[in-house]
């Protein structure tokens, strides 16, 4: 609900996506972008209830995030288990205007419809088998709401689509396919739960667990990380790092490699060969084509993000890897889309990531 003066508007929120996939191999590094928007199909579906073709999407369950209720939405209404992409935007028109051809109201003190949208791409099976336990169920839509799927080029969803709206978000989509988004690959990095506080633990450092609320939020945050698809798990290996992407592991069935480099002993006695392992990190996951997630420390990740600023494609990208300490809160992720460019790895998108604990 959000007030309008005396009146209080209902705003229903909402999450989608445009599902892409590659009609051959995915491309090599050589192939231009103008190839890649040659080589991609995209997915719309028809709702009897409208008569209409539109992008995937729908309305967020209670305690559900956006970027979860993206890819449950995906998955229901196109019967395809999903990864979430580059952040795309957000349309928002009244509820009076559903199904309709042109939204193109700008009254903001009637009832309304947010809804946020990503690029997303299919998850193979063997791996969409992985992320069962940490996402949850996914069910068919009825067929009463979802009842044509349809994949097809760029340049026919663009003749198809029935919504201006929708048309508008594909020509977001073409400009981040241009700027090489569908070739990114997710770097993820958490902050680990929050811990006990150091003046009352009697044990080494490297032993100081994560309290009963920082596992709370680390088992909420695990519901997030899997909408990524996160299929490589990297950590520090200090106490309450591990036990952060500790049901992440467990619920996936992926194990975590322990990464000597990243703890904060190793970072303040040599910064650069932390960061040299940490590149490294991300050069993997552009060579194996998998997202990864990767447990810091505080210090590590400053360490990290003053790295990272100089590789984003803008400054004011830059900007939200924040400069300052705390860097991010405790049992949060900052999530990282990297490209390969002749300059090396290049960051072109940056989403932040927190859980909803309740």
């Amino acid at each position: 609900m959000r007030g309008m003066g005396n009146k209080v508007r209902r705003v229903v929120e909402a999450a989608g996506g445009i599902l892409y996939r590659w009609r051959e191999t995915p491309p090599n590094a050589s192939d231009s972008p103008e190839h890649d928007l040659d080589n991609l199909q995209v997915c719309i579906v028809h709702r009897p209830k409208y008569d209409d073709w539109s992008w995937p999407k729908g309305k967020l369950d209670p305690n559900e995030s956006h970027r979860h209720a993206a890819v449950r939405e995906l998955g229901e209404e196109t019967g395809t288990t999903v990864e979430l992409g580059p952040y795309l935007g957000e349309v928002e028109y009244p509820l009076s205007e559903e199904g309709k051809k042109t939204r193109r109201s700008k009254d903001r003190t009637v009832d309304t419809k947010h809804v946020m949208f990503w690029m997303a791409r299919p998850v193979e099976a063997v791996d969409a088998e992985h992320l069962i336990d940490a996402f949850g169920p996914v069910h068919r839509a009825d067929v009463g709401e979802i009842d044509g799927i349809s994949w097809m080029s760029v340049r026919e969803a663009r003749r198809i689509l029935t919504h201006s709206t929708d048309k508008d978000l594909l020509a977001i989509f073409v400009d981040r396919v241009r700027e090489g988004a569908a070739r990114s690959h997710a770097m993820i990095i958490v902050r680990h739960g929050k811990a006990e506080a150091r003046k009352v633990w009697k044990g080494t450092d490297a032993n100081r667990p994560i309290t009963p609320r920082g596992a709370a939020y680390a088992f909420a945050l695990n519901r997030e990380l899997a909408c990524y698809n996160p299929t490589q798990l990297a950590t520090s290996p200090w106490m309450r790092c591990q036990e952060t992407l500790q049901v992440l592991s467990w619920q996936t069935d992926r194990p975590m490699n322990h990464v000597d480099e990243l703890t904060e002993d190793a970072f303040a006695e040599d910064p650069d060969a932390t960061w040299r392992r940490f590149l490294q990190e991300i050069q993997d996951t552009l060579n194996n084509r998998r997202n990864t997630v990767i447990c810091m420390h505080r210090p590590v990740i400053g360490g990290m993000f003053d790295h990272l600023r100089g590789m984003c494609a803008t400054k004011l990208l830059g900007k939200r890897l924040i400069a300052k300490s705390p860097y991010m809160p405790t049992g949060n992720a900052v999530v990282l889309y990297v490209i390969d460019s002749p300059n090396g790895p290049r960051i072109i998108d940056i989403q932040k990531v927190a859980p909803i604990v309740y």
